[in-house]
């Protein structure tokens, strides 16, 4: 199982998916092995589908052959309660796909999701939030750089905020990908689609990595990640990525 996706090869079917055979279950496990590639998406789709046959489970039924539009239906209205319009349509595009690929498989009659529309949402201004260039400045210095920690998510919000470089692409960032051009520091990122984008640091950026690398000395390890976990009880840089969650 080690070669499967990570939510994959830690997961195991719903008990609404097991019971109807192991011909549903592998089904199932495929939909998010391979018709899922993006793991953001992966993630989303698995808590979705977890959450939803739940709910079905705690009303009665019993197997998911027996999923109506009626469920369905029911489900995304308590949804629409409780979350945006935004996750409210991507929950209820994760049950459709899930069901068209049960039901591509034979193992479902039909897509008792097809039928069902949520609620319309029209994205008519940006809603990520955004701080000012005082407020920027002010997050920064408030940092304390006397640990490693410190230098660590200094030079990491730098980067966001100087770069505008998308969390994805920081964390994806080895030491190497800083390096210098024409006596200037420049930064290398990785994107959707092995892109790769280029540019030079903002002098404070460059400052701040630099202080970064030789605060923690993994300026010797280049072809390791650039931002790294605290090792347990050490308050030292380990060898490990920083997940996404914890940036």
């Amino acid at each position: 199982m080690t070669s499967l996706p990570t939510v994959v090869a830690k997961a195991s079917p719903h008990a609404l998916v097991t019971v109807a055979g192991s011909c549903a279950s592998l089904r199932s496990l495929e939909f998010f092995a391979a018709a899922v590639r993006n793991p953001h998406t992966r993630r989303a789709y698995a808590r979705a589908a977890d959450d939803f046959l739940t709910w079905c489970a705690s009303t009665g039924v019993r197997s998911i052959i027996e999923v109506q539009p009626l469920h369905v239906a029911a489900w995304i209205e308590l949804q629409t309660q409780a979350s945006s319009a935004p996750t409210v349509k991507q929950r209820l595009a994760a049950i459709r796909h899930l069901f068209d690929w049960l039901v591509t498989g034979q193992i479902v009659p039909h897509n008792p999701a097809a039928a069902v529309r949520g609620r319309a949402h029209s994205a008519r201004t940006d809603a990520t939030p955004a701080l000012d260039a005082t407020e920027a400045w002010q997050r920064l210095d408030s940092i304390d750089v006397t640990t490693p920690i410190g230098l660590r998510d200094r030079a990491l919000i730098g980067l966001m905020v100087l770069s505008f470089a998308r969390i994805r692409a920081a964390l994806a960032m080895r030491v190497d990908d800083l390096y210098v051009q024409q006596r200037r520091a420049w930064v290398r990122l990785r994107k959707k689609g092995c892109k790769r984008h280029e540019m030079p640091c903002h002098h404070t950026l460059e400052t701040y990595l630099h202080a970064y690398l030789d605060g923690t000395g993994i300026g010797d390890d280049p072809k390791g990640p650039l931002f790294r976990t605290i090792a347990r009880g050490t308050g030292r840089l380990s060898e490990t990525p920083l997940p996404q969650a914890n940036a």
